[in-house]
């Protein structure tokens, strides 16, 4: 994927590192950097401490921004960089009191987008192209777009990024109304977006089918009725009719993705990509 394609939208980023250092500095700023001799200056590395994936450059850079214009920041990795232990990802230089009011920020960011890129990516290596992995609207609210870049950093894809983008008909949209009715209704209302069907079972898969979603999820299915489900999809093909994208999810962990993305399914979600991602560990070492 294209480096560019990697990165969130440059206006959340702006967004969201404002958010943060307001809640850091209101209502006095740093009081402790404030005691730093004017003059004083340093130059600092980021450096990872763990094995992972890169992501969350973009907020770094905005947050020395934010502080202090003049703080200089180079990078040596981008978003998508394979780390390992004592790997340089970049440096800052400025003054010292600077670097110092933005240091943990700047930190908080790349520890938890790098953490949610590190996790995507063991999920892409134990499904070793099976299926792709995709994420879910599972995130931390105001981070959504930071999040789903992050996914994409660790070569995952983006699910819906909001309830805008298209219909998803789940259990609880279709309370008195059948598969064949919603999926009509929605055609009807929006005739260019996507129509996804969430199944419990094949019988459901059927008529997600005979109606024309373009994409089914396959909810809390074992492997075995996955693969059922995949059969059912193909035979629906050969005699002639739409094949609909098949993505399962519920009970996708890191020790059962290789097993669910060997069924034949098209893709694999999982709301642990992003709500329950360990942050990696990366520090700024000043003086390096």
């Amino acid at each position: 994927m294209r480096p560019e394609l990697l990165e969130p939208p440059s206006g959340d980023v702006r967004d969201a590192v404002e958010r943060a250092l307001r809640e850091d500095l209101t209502p006095l700023g740093d009081l402790t950097a404030a005691l730093l001799p004017a003059g004083a200056t340093a130059t600092a590395r980021f450096v990872s401490r763990a094995n992972g994936r890169l992501a969350g450059v973009a907020c770094a850079t905005e947050t020395f921004a934010q502080v202090d214009p003049a703080v200089e920041v180079s990078w040596f990795c981008a978003d998508g960089a394979v780390l390992e232990p004592g790997t340089v990802i970049g440096e800052v230089s400025g003054a010292l009191a600077s670097v110092l009011v933005a240091e943990r920020t700047a930190l908080n960011f790349l520890g938890h987008l790098s953490g949610i890129a590190s996790r995507v990516a063991q999920f892409v290596e134990r499904a070793a192209g099976g299926a792709r992995i995709w994420d879910t609207r599972k995130t931390t609210p105001g981070l959504r777009s930071l999040e789903k870049a992050a996914v994409r950093a660790g070569g995952g894809h983006n699910h819906r990024g909001n309830l805008s983008d298209w219909i998803m008909l789940k259990d609880n949209h279709l309370t008195g109304m059948s598969i064949a009715e919603a999926v009509a209704a929605a055609r009807d209302r929006w005739p260019a977006r996507t129509v996804q069907v969430e199944c419990d079972h094949s019988e459901q898969l059927v008529e997600a089918i005979d109606c024309g979603a373009d994409l089914v999820l396959l909810d809390n299915m074992t492997p075995d009725e996955i693969r059922h489900c995949v059969a059912v999809a193909a035979a629906a093909e050969a005699a002639g009719k739409g094949r609909p994208l098949l993505e399962a999810s519920g009970g996708i962990t890191i020790d059962t993705v290789a097993e669910f993305a060997a069924t034949g399914v098209d893709l694999l979600s999982s709301g642990a990509l992003t709500n329950s991602a360990p942050v990696l560990d990366i520090g700024l070492d000043i003086g390096a």
